[in-house]
């Protein structure tokens, strides 16, 4: 890795950290209910490979940070490992298509977490319900919205 890609990285890092702990603030982040202002980001490996970790380490950092149990901060921060790798092998296709595995990827994963790990009583498929809403708000469309942004800056991480 270029050190212009390390600074990237521990710039979307720090970046999905103080947008998590924006949204924790505001009572948004965790819960059976979530719309982390953070996985917005998760559109950025799209444009570079430098945000698969930055979105990871943010991930981990943003976790630890907020008070997550051990399985959260492991299996929370894998899940997003996961979908900004998936999200980087869709970058030669439409930009739309990015924003895809973050919202399954962690529809799937946080219920589980929520459910087995913090032991929250409910039903399985309304976490998913709920969790999969706000990552399409989230990852979705303000997603969405950041990769046509950046898209008129081709050359911003270059």
């Amino acid at each position: 890795m270029k050190t212009r890609q390390i600074v990237q990285a521990g710039l979307i890092a720090a970046l999905y950290v103080v947008l998590t702990m924006v949204s924790n603030a505001l009572g948004l982040s965790s819960g059976v209910i979530q719309l982390r202002l953070s996985e917005s980001l998760t559109i950025l490996p799209y444009f570079t490979p430098a945000a698969i970790p930055g979105v990871f380490i943010g991930c981990l950092l943003a976790n630890l940070l907020t008070g997550a149990i051990w399985a959260d901060v492991i299996f929370g921060s894998l899940a997003s490992l996961l979908a900004a790798y998936l999200s980087y092998r869709l970058r030669h296709r439409a930009l739309w298509l990015a924003t895809l595995p973050p919202i399954f990827v962690n529809a799937l994963v946080v219920p589980l977490i929520l459910r087995y790990a913090y032991g929250i009583p409910g039903n399985l498929l309304f976490f998913i319900l709920t969790v999969g809403l706000g990552q399409i708000a989230s990852a979705g469309l303000l997603g969405v919205f950041l990769g046509y942004s950046l898209k008129k800056r081709p050359n911003i991480f270059d």
